[in-house]
């Protein structure tokens, strides 16, 4: 949720962090902050709410000298937005700074103690209790700060990311995790220390990724030393990153989001490529392959996700159950992991997780995995937690997505998840030959039709102005385009601030339908095919109310558009296969009523990327 970054080496590390906060500023940007050891050895702490910028400015005049350093934007959890309660946090004597993303569910407990010793705390963070914590038992115990950060983290519930400096030991950087994510890049005589890589790709391709209750030691110009929260020794896992700089920039666009939109001929490409073979006749999924038996023997297939992510699996339950006729039930990860679910050693569980650090997800699977389940996942990071807790999975390969909304990382999700049901449905013998080379056939050709629909960007862009006023949506939809109207819907309120609903087309009769007026926009998604002729009938009780209809429809369609007040077409394909172009004219719509209203599309009110906490 919140942004980490870390830099002990030669060179002046306020520059390194600054850029690292810009490129992480997507995790949490509600206030900023810095620590720095200068040459003299005094602990700097800069900080201010607000974005990056505000905290440039803050210390513009400041002295930001030294080659050890920690910096954070954050996400509120615990204390509202200001400047106190904005990261890093001093300890009682200034002794010690300290970053944390997560949340300690027990700091309340923690808080009181210190109180008893004399400890005073200036913010309403749970984070200064941690630091507060960790320097009462370097003190009482009389150790050093890795090992006062070890036995501190065995007092702690929740979930962590932090660093933490020693005014008295300028040469180190002492990290930890627990549920939120942690990587070290490794230099000549330098580290780089983050939340993701995005802020070390510039710097070195060498990182290790930091497991759960791992206590790592950053040191100048020694070896990289990992210890359990128990101290027990690791040997660090060296691994190289497939980021690229230009991936990190907007080359060009004025945002993310739109960049991420334009991207997708070429992702899904990505996704597919040494999936599907040259000839078109074959799907090779290695995760499949590996534990055949797993998939045609499990009697159930439970999806679990969150959000942008929950949407893609619920159209991989229609595609999977078409194909291979095994039932799937679709669950929000944060109510699967409470409410008791019932798991049996033949279940198929995938988690689908763009960043593979979802909190309520990776909590999901280990209580699946606990019971027996076998844990497929669905991620674009390598490296992430949720992928290494499963049995097995699939990368979307997308690249890093920097717009908060998810465009690029869902349509990849889908696409991998197609792929799957049509191996399961192919193996189990559920689908036809045919039906599986016709689907596999067309499938290669999305990116291409992707880029046709893109082309009517600027006539959406022109229309999207009309409903800057609106202050409610519907969205509508029917089959696999019912899941879409839900992520169309969810779109617009993440980046526009405007309350939109996603609805099964033939559900509006049954309640939403008191709300249609010429005040309320219905987009509704008719591609010619399944239930086309229902949908039709649904779009004229919405004119007959006198409601005003977006439709996006087949090219070949001259009926709905007789009807709607705006169209957007999108080429005939394989109705499995709509979702993935009937979804980019609802990304772009939202993008641009967000422009025209002024709003933050890139970093939305509220919102962060990854949610690492629950």
């Amino acid at each position: 949720m919140c942004g980490i970054v870390g830099y002990i080496g030669h060179r002046n590390a306020y520059p390194v962090l600054i850029k690292g906060l810009h490129r992480l500023e997507y995790r949490g940007y509600d206030s900023a902050g810095v620590a720095l050891i200068n040459p003299a050895g005094q602990l700097n702490i800069y900080k201010a709410k607000g974005k990056v910028a505000e905290l440039e400015a803050f210390a513009a005049d400041k002295d930001t000298t030294g080659y050890v350093g920690i910096a954070h934007t954050r996400w509120a959890t615990h204390g509202e937005p200001n400047q106190v309660n904005a990261h890093p946090h001093y300890s009682e004597s200034e002794e010690l700074a300290i970053i944390h993303n997560g949340i300690i569910e027990n700091y309340s407990v923690l808080k009181q103690g210190l109180s008893q010793h004399g400890y005073t705390f200036r913010s309403d963070t749970d984070t200064e209790v941690l630091v507060q914590l960790i320097e009462y038992t370097k003190r009482s115990a009389q150790v050093d700060l890795r090992q006062a950060v070890q036995l501190a983290l065995n007092q702690v519930v929740g979930a962590y990311a932090i660093a933490v400096l020693d005014k008295s030991n300028p040469d180190i950087i002492v990290a930890a995790r627990k549920g939120s994510p942690l990587v070290v890049g490794i230099g000549e005589g330098e580290y780089f220390l983050a939340s993701d890589a995005t802020p070390i790709v510039e710097y070195t391709d060498r990182v290790v990724y930091i497991g759960d209750e791992e206590v790592v030691l950053l040191e100048r110009d020694h070896e990289l030393d990992i210890t359990t929260i128990g101290n027990v020794h690791k040997t660090p896992e060296i691994k190289r990153l497939e980021l690229t700089l230009s991936q990190l920039e907007k080359c060009g666009y004025p945002h993310f989001m739109l960049k991420e939109i334009y991207e997708q001929p070429r992702t899904l490409t990505d996704s597919m490529r040494g999936r599907v073979n040259v000839e078109l006749s074959h799907i090779a999924l290695s995760g499949f392959i590996d534990n055949r038996e797993r998939f045609l023997s499990a009697s159930r297939i439970i999806i679990c996700a969150c959000g942008t992510s929950w949407h893609a699996g619920l159209i991989a339950m229609y595609a999977i159950e078409e194909f291979a006729r095994i039932p799937v039930e679709v669950e929000y990860s944060s109510e699967f992991r409470y409410r008791k679910p019932v798991i049996h050693k033949d279940d198929v569980v995938i988690a689908i997780s763009q960043s593979g650090e979802t909190a309520d997800t990776l909590a999901a699977i280990q209580l699946a995995k606990q019971q027996g389940a076998f844990i497929f996942s669905i991620c674009n990071v390598v490296g992430a937690s949720i992928p290494r807790v499963s049995d097995s999975g699939c990368y979307t390969h997308v690249g890093p997505e920097i717009g908060v909304a998810s465009t690029k990382a869902f349509t990849a999700q889908v696409t991998a998840l197609t792929m799957l049901a049509l191996c399961i449905g192919h193996a189990k013998g559920t689908m036809t030959d045919e039906a599986y080379l016709r689907i596999i056939a067309e499938l290669n050709r999305i990116p291409e039709k992707i880029g046709r629909v893109l082309e009517q960007d600027h006539a959406i862009s022109e229309f999207a102005k009309t409903f800057t006023y609106a202050q409610n949506f519907i969205y509508l939809g029917r089959g696999y385009n019912y899941p879409v109207a839900l992520e169309g819907a969810l779109k617009l309120k993440e980046i526009s601030y405007i309350h939109a609903e996603g609805y099964p087309a033939a559900e509006m009769k049954h309640g939403p339908i008191a709300l249609i007026s010429q005040e309320m926009p219905v987009v509704v998604i008719a591609p010619r095919c399944g239930t086309y002729d229902k949908v039709v009938s649904n779009i004229q009780e919405v004119k007959a109310r006198k409601g005003r209809v977006i439709a996006v429809v087949s090219e070949s369609d001259t009926r709905v558009s007789s009807m709607a007040d705006y169209t957007i077409t999108v080429p005939e394909t394989e109705e499995c296969l709509t979702p993935l172009l009937t979804v980019i004219p609802l990304q772009l719509l939202a993008y641009h009523i967000a422009v025209v209203k002024g709003c933050d599309v890139d970093q939305p009110r509220n919102l962060a990327k990854s949610v690492t906490v629950e």
